[in-house]
């Protein structure tokens, strides 16, 4: 039997939820099984089968070694039962096991097929820490444009605190019950439940797609904010980089004013602005104060057109962006974003 060649190291973990025939549930790890000829004539290596990674059960129970693996023959991914008859399958040719399908459920499994979710960080150990970047900037300072460009060209993820607090509530998650009362009665979500969100959220997404780059939309607006950071993370914990978009009042409110004629945002107003520009300046520059002090903030110009802006952003964010999206030409997403292209016509 000649030597496989060499293949990336399988570090991803799988969990099998929600099966009809419960023994098919569990964590998976990456297979030990020694290099071997699989029935397609394949010469498999450890944590390969079949030339695709492969699974044995964490709890080392099932008599089928891997327990997850991709057959050549059938042209279909397969999970086993413990006594190794196959339960579930998925015809497909797909690099990994999907996990936004359904799978079929084969003559030795019952109905309803089960959830596969993919690790790329073992879940028995503590999530690897994220490397987050806060941004602030005033109401107008194009910080939520110049995130999801980010986000679509260098990789980072693009969190608000927004965006986690209607999540939770569509979803109806643990906390939503908690948070829709706090807005029912018209008073703020405590800042912890905000946190704690914004903690999930990280945990989930590299967990699940291995990023560890967050950009923090909006966060933290008060140094109140700070301090449910420090009891959710701690205090020893090093204090991230914040990005500060800078913009004269006068800009602000042209950009504001411009984009009150197709926003339909109910703020987008001279009156609006001013208030939240007032609170802006009283409760989220003190923040960023004690960032500068701690020689923890990047200011940035965000008065100029657009890409300019954008070319700022990237050399903030550059020593922790990978080298390949860097040199990733611009989507027409992100020049329509960048107003290098107009947006089409709406229908």
């Amino acid at each position: 039997m000649s030597e496989p060649t060499a293949l990336p190291v399988n570090t991803y973990f799988i969990e099998v939820s929600g099966a009809g025939l419960p023994e098919c549930d569990g964590l998976y790890v990456p297979s030990t099984a020694p290099p071997t000829e699989s029935e397609s004539g394949t010469v498999s290596s450890t944590g390969y089968w079949n030339g695709k990674m492969a699974w044995d059960r964490a709890d080392g129970k099932s008599e089928r070694s891997p327990a997850l693996s991709y057959s050549n023959s059938y042209k279909s991914w397969r999970i086993c039962r413990l006594d190794g008859h196959l339960a579930y399958d998925d015809t497909c040719d797909d690099d990994l096991p999907p996990t936004t399908r359904e799978w079929h459920v084969y003559h030795k499994g019952v109905a309803p097929a089960p959830k596969i979710v993919l690790h790329h960080y073992d879940p028995r150990e503590p999530c690897p820490s994220p490397n987050v970047v806060f941004v602030i900037g005033g109401p107008g300072s194009g910080k939520g444009t110049m995130c999801e460009v980010a986000e679509e060209q260098l990789g980072w993820a693009h969190l608000s605190t927004g965006d986690l607090l209607r999540a939770e509530l569509a979803a109806k998650g643990p906390q939503a019950a908690t948070i829709d009362a706090f807005i029912t009665a018209g008073e703020l979500v405590p800042n912890e439940i905000m946190v704690t969100l914004l903690k999930d959220a990280m945990e989930n997404l590299t967990r699940t797609t291995g990023n560890r780059n967050f950009l923090l939309d909006g966060f933290p607006r008060s140094l109140n904010n700070m301090e449910a950071w420090y009891e959710i993370f701690g205090r020893e914990a090093e204090l991230p980089t914040m990005l500060y978009f800078e913009c004269p009042y006068d800009e602000l409110e042209k950009r504001i004013l411009g984009r009150a004629k197709y926003s339909g945002r109910s703020d987008d107003n001279v009156e609006s602005l001013k208030l939240r520009f007032d609170t802006y300046k009283e409760e989220t520059l003190p923040t960023v104060e004690l960032f500068k002090q701690s020689n923890k903030c990047i200011e940035i110009d965000s008065s100029d057109k657009r890409h300019i802006v954008y070319e700022r952003v990237i050399k903030a964010l550059s020593n922790y962006t990978d080298a390949k999206h860097l040199d990733k030409p611009l989507s027409t997403k992100s020049e329509m974003l960048l107003g290098l292209r107009p947006f089409p016509p709406k229908s």
